[in-house]
């Protein structure tokens, strides 16, 4: 009972029952209008005897009002109303029904208040006769016969009701055990098996149903299949990957300390432009030695929690566009910020400074790949409630698939060969800060990202 085959036979055979309960009303007064008619019938074709003018004996009057089923017959012919034949009434007149004009309503209403009144009572019926022998036949009767004759009417409805229930609803559960069930069962059946071994594409389903709602599910749970494969085996590959990446950040990490060693002595040249860029390489080997040991710690996590310091954003900012100003090379880009030099702020330097070194130089290679002069900009603002970075290009813009996967890693990509990362571990980092990084504008005039993150965790 608790399957839909079985629950649908249920519903099934009660709401057949229900039709014929509906339609066993107007049933009931048919048969009860049927079988005064009769009695009418019956009634006149006794009169006859009378209405030949030949006396007839008491004992034969009695037989025939006992053959009609009646008490008396009154007819009304030539307007003038004739007792035909009559004998004692056994109590007193309780009801008088003229099916001459009853309506539908008065018929119903009167069949249920004899079936629900059980004592026998004596009523009066007119009606017309037959064949126009008159204006008017009236007779008199008891409602017990009556009421027996609509019970048994009624009970064998309910029995042929209760056998076209049985054969619909058997009908009805073997059509949905083979049509919806059936196909039904064996998507399940397809999920139960894709769910033991999701990494194998040959679990996903091949939709075959010629229901169209069927098909529309089976259809949409092979893609959802699909998709779900190919995540796991990206997420596979990425495992593949992230070990692959801690062994090389490792190795990484031993040369770039030893590099660092050699840049420290670089700082005592008396050289000017060896003094001026010294401190540069040597903060750009000092993010890289830090960005190598925070690979290795991602690997084994996830990244980790910003550590808060208050800083002056400008200092990053102009750190970001130096380098990447020696990264453009011979590209006709310009470089702009527009950060008050007195403007502070509190949160983690190194993550903040990857997060605007990825936004920037993803500008920067849009416009290198474009071919085209253009123009990147940086610019800092706060409100009551947040401080808002914003880094804008006037580049290409970021292409459909780009835009479609803009968060996720290797799908991201906005140039040819780019992997996507950048942006990814950019998301991260400032939902890291409680914040959001937010695609706010791309096309072709340009794009733009907004960086918010709240004051309230910041200050």
């Amino acid at each position: 009972m608790n399957s839909l085959s079985g629950r649908f036979l249920i519903l099934t055979a009660i709401f057949v029952m229900l039709a014929e309960v509906l339609i066993f009303v107007p049933s009931i007064a048919r048969f009860r209008e049927d079988f005064l008619l009769s009695r009418l019938e019956r009634a006149q074709i006794a009169s006859l005897a009378r209405l030949a003018g030949d006396e007839i004996s008491p004992d034969l009057e009695d037989e025939l009002l006992i053959n009609a089923g009646v008490f008396n017959v009154v007819l009304r012919r030539n307007d003038a109303r004739q007792l035909v034949l009559s004998s004692p009434l056994p109590s007193p007149i309780a009801a008088t029904y003229d099916l001459r004009d009853a309506g539908a309503f008065e018929l119903m209403r009167d069949a249920l208040s004899r079936l629900w009144h059980a004592e026998d009572q004596v009523v009066r019926v007119i009606g017309s006769p037959v064949r126009s022998a008159g204006m008017l036949i009236e007779v008199t009767m008891e409602t017990g016969t009556l009421r027996m004759a609509m019970i048994d009417y009624g009970l064998r409805i309910l029995l042929l009701s209760a056998v076209i229930s049985i054969i619909t609803a058997v009908l009805l559960f073997l059509a949905v055990r083979v049509f919806l069930v059936r196909p039904i069962s064996r998507v399940v059946g397809s999920m139960k098996a894709y769910a033991s071994a999701p990494e194998d594409a040959r679990g996903v389903i091949a939709p075959s149903s010629t229901i169209t709602e069927l098909r529309e599910a089976e259809e949409t749970l092979a893609l959802m299949q699909t998709q779900l494969t190919g995540a796991l085996r990206q997420k596979e590959r990425l495992a593949g990957l992230g070990g692959a990446v801690a062994k090389v950040s490792h190795d990484l990490r031993n040369i770039l300390t030893s590099a660092q060693l050699f840049t420290d002595r670089l700082e005592t040249s008396e050289d000017p432009m060896v003094k001026r860029m010294a401190p540069k390489l040597v903060n750009s080997i000092t993010r890289a030695v830090n960005l190598c040991e925070s690979t290795l710690a991602y690997g084994k996590a996830e990244e980790p929690a910003p550590r808060l310091s208050r800083f002056a954003l400008l200092d990053i900012v102009t750190d970001v566009i130096d380098s990447e100003r020696l990264s453009a090379g011979d590209a006709d880009i310009s470089f702009s910020e527009d950060v008050r030099p007195g403007f502070q702020l509190r949160a983690d330097p190194e993550q903040l400074y990857r997060v605007i070194a990825n936004l920037v130089r993803n500008a920067r290679q849009a416009i290198v790949t474009s071919g085209t002069p253009g123009e990147i900009n940086v610019q800092a603002d706060e409100t009551d409630e947040a401080v808002t970075i914003r880094i804008s290009d006037t580049g290409p813009g970021l292409p459909p698939k780009a835009r479609e996967h803009l968060f996720t890693p290797f799908q991201g990509g906005a140039t040819k060969g780019g992997s996507g990362l950048g942006l990814t571990i950019s998301f991260e980092l400032v939902r890291g800060h409680g914040g959001t990084l937010a695609l706010e504008h791309t096309g072709p005039d340009g794009t733009s990202f907004l960086i918010t993150l709240p004051k309230g965790d910041l200050t």
